[in-house]
């Protein structure tokens, strides 16, 4: 019998309705899972009732993120690994519990130090193992369309704390208190990681899409050399992407993380419309997530990478010039996010087309380490420099800057060569 247009011969048999279905809850499985994780974001509404208990610093509540961070990154290489030789149920499961035990645990806080190993590191490591699964997945299962499956998957983590931050801090801390708050939000955070842990699955051996056949002169090509590890940190390319994506999400977590405390220096008129900001940041980091991914399927993954680096570079300054003006504000604020969103999107669809499917999460693990630097400092240099001049100009100024450069890095990248064909 012939075989569908666009398989191979060995190809798993699936009947077309039942891929269709299949495939598209392994995106639910995705988002649900990133919803949860996306919580990292959230964690400033409990700065406030942290620092009013305990008398801490600002500094002090800002290393707890920090370290979630740097931990998130180092346990997504770990995980990547894993999940490359195990699959993807067992990793999502550790995600799932490590994430709830680390909310539940931080219901019990009495030091800065427990904090730190509760949300730091298990929280951290809850992510990580968590984040490792569904990009693979979507990956593996969305040759057609892969950058629109992987921004869905990640959009949740963008738009997690528009969910759960304004629920929080809006409701259950003034009602209920933070400790309870931690407890609720962990029981919410289990059943959302299970069920997605539950629908992250590879599809059968030889999967291809019933019917689809690439197109002749794509802008999108996927390598046919599934890389190692090692194969794709010998290629030039890893490097200058690496570059890139550490100092566009380095300038973007610089004004990120300073968001709410500039639009009150700019006197926008009460507490809620700024943190609005934080709502409209959200939506604009999920739809760079989303829309640009799709994007990237028909203008290539380094088109729209270079496009909206691009885009940031100018964005960032602008927002400072034009943040006292509240419609200028939001605008910039979505579209700063937005370009943000892109990178942690485009970047991950951009990883299996350049190095292959197989090893897809310990290369990105690897790649997305620059987020982790980023993530470490970013907002730490943003809230310096905003003490050494007491405003916010240094800050969105430099984040342009970096962005320029990520931009020209990003220009230096290329497809990498397989190993067999530069030995040819």
């Amino acid at each position: 019998m012939a075989s569908a247009a666009g398989t191979t011969p060995g190809a798993a048999a699936v009947p077309h309705g039942e891929v269709g279905l299949n495939r598209w809850w392994r995106v639910v499985g995705g988002l649900l899972m990133n919803l949860a994780l996306g919580s990292l974001y959230a964690w400033s509404v409990f700065v406030a009732p942290l620092e009013k208990e305990f008398g801490w610093k600002r500094a002090d509540t800002s290393s707890v993120f920090a370290w979630a961070v740097f931990v998130f990154a180092i346990a997504f290489i770990i995980a990547g690994r894993l999940q490359d030789r195990i699959g993807p149920f067992p990793i999502s499961l550790t995600g799932c519990i490590l994430l709830t035990a680390g909310f539940l645990l931080c219901s019990w806080t009495s030091s800065l130090t427990y904090l730190i190993i509760c949300f730091g590191v298990v929280v951290g490591i809850g992510n990580g193992f968590g984040y490792a699964t569904p990009i693979p997945v979507m990956a593996k299962w969305f040759p057609d369309k892969r950058g629109l499956a992987v921004g869905l998957a990640v959009a949740g983590y963008g738009g997690g704390s528009a969910i759960f931050g304004p629920m929080a801090s809006l409701w259950l801390i003034p009602a209920y208190g933070w400790r309870t708050t931690f407890v609720v939000l962990g029981i919410v955070f289990f059943l959302m990681t299970l069920v997605g842990a539950l629908l992250l699955k590879n599809p059968p051996v030889g999967y291809q899409v019933p019917g689809w056949v690439p197109a002749s002169k794509p802008k999108v090509v996927a390598t046919t050399h599934e890389f190692t590890a090692g194969e794709t940190l010998r290629t030039p390319a890893f490097y200058f992407m690496w570059i890139a994506y550490a100092l566009g999400t380095f300038a973007g977590l610089m004004v990120i993380s300073q968001l709410v405390p500039f639009a009150k220096s700019m006197n926008i008129p009460g507490a809620a419309l700024a943190a609005i900001t934080l709502v409209i940041g959200a939506a604009g980091n999920a739809s760079g997530r989303i829309l640009s991914g799709w994007m990237s399927d028909g203008l290539g993954r380094l088109n729209v990478l270079r496009l909206m680096i691009g885009i940031s570079a100018v964005s960032m300054p602008i927002l400072y010039l034009t943040g006292s003006n509240v419609a200028m504000l939001y605008v910039m604020v979505f579209i700063v996010y937005w370009c943000y969103g892109t990178q942690l999107s485009v970047n991950a669809s951009t990883t299996s087309d350049f190095w292959g499917t197989k090893n897809a999460g310990i290369n990105y693990g690897m790649l997305f380490t620059a987020w982790g630097l980023a993530g470490l400092f970013g907002g730490k240099v943003g809230g310096k420099l905003y003490d050494i001049n007491k405003n916010y100009q240094a800050a969105f100024y430099l984040a342009g800057g970096l962005a320029v450069v990520a931009l020209i890095f990003e220009f230096l990248a290329r497809r990498p060569t397989p190993p067999s064909a530069a030995n040819a």
